[in-house]
């Protein structure tokens, strides 16, 4: 079967237009503009907040109660604005509504309509319809291979400074289903891939002495690595959603570890740098990772 660009380029070729002539437009904004969702207990939201700012630095936004989902419900929300990454922390008051807390990131889009149309295109389900909320607009995506993704967009357009250093969305797939999503993304994304490693070393994912497969990619919305598994993951390895990039990693888990949080892995180096994965309180679970010098 015909991939999705070559489909897409033959029906370019056949209205005599050229192929970026009927591209879909690009509807993403920037890194900085992406968020990690993070959901704790109530009672956790504080700890949780002051251990990841004392880990990278950075604030946050005002805490404020909300309803965050389209059918009844209520949380604390608040930006944790780092120069490593944000996040989008929630403390639900409520039980979760499905499927709500299974997503992984929230993308800003310049226009929800045209982002939705434009994942529907590339491939994606459109798992919650774009709904309302206080200051915008949100709808959840899932791509092949069971991948969730929040997109938003605010009525009044955010201004965020970029950040220093760009996390990584880690994305977990199947042989399977890795084609297919690695494509559908790069077409939503107008992405590329930067490496792509058959035999990437296993300890990356907690089997030292096996290899895997490990695809790293590019877009507007930031970096992304796709690791392609048996699903056979020792803890905690597929937790992990997001990998956050250090200038000093022992002077990270320094932090980290003074601050309430734990290294539960690593460090450990591979591929031109050194990791370990964290946990913080609450229970989020993060890699950190350092260019080894």
């Amino acid at each position: 079967m015909a991939s999705k660009r070559a489909a897409f380029a033959g029906l370019c070729l056949a209205l005599g237009a050229p192929f970026s002539a009927l591209a879909m437009d690009q509807v993403g904004v920037g890194p900085q503009y992406d968020t990690t969702h993070v959901y704790v207990a109530p009672d956790k939201v504080d700890v949780f907040a002051k251990s990841f700012l004392a880990t990278f630095g950075g604030t946050s936004t005002k805490q404020v109660t909300t309803k965050a989902t389209p059918t009844p419900s209520g949380t604390t929300s608040q930006l944790l604005q780092t120069p490593a990454g944000y996040v989008s922390l929630f403390g639900f008051t409520t039980p979760i509504p499905y499927p709500f807390g299974l997503e992984r990131t929230g993308y800003l889009v310049t226009d929800m309509d045209k982002a939705v149309a434009a994942a529907k295109a590339a491939g994606a389900d459109i798992i919650v319809a774009p709904f309302p909320d206080p200051i915008g607009r949100d709808a959840v995506i899932q791509w092949p291979g069971g991948v969730n993704m929040q997109l938003y967009w605010h009525t009044v357009a955010a201004n965020y400074p970029p950040l220093q250093t760009v996390p990584e969305n880690r994305v977990y797939v199947s042989p399977d289903r890795v084609g297919v999503f690695v494509e559908d993304f790069i077409a939503f994304s107008h992405g590329r891939i930067v490496s792509d490693d058959p035999k990437a070393p296993g300890v990356e994912i907690g089997r030292p002495n096996d290899t895997f497969h490990r695809i790293r990619l590019e877009s507007i919305f930031g970096r992304m690595t796709v690791l392609v598994t048996d699903g056979h993951l020792p803890y905690p390895y597929g937790r992990e959603i997001t990998g956050y990039e250090t200038t000093d990693l022992k002077d990270t888990l320094t932090k980290a570890t003074a601050s309430g949080a734990a290294v539960i892995t690593g460090p450990y180096a591979s591929d031109g740098r050194e990791a370990a994965v964290v946990a913080f309180p609450g229970g989020y679970i993060a890699e950190i990772h350092a260019a080894t010098k």
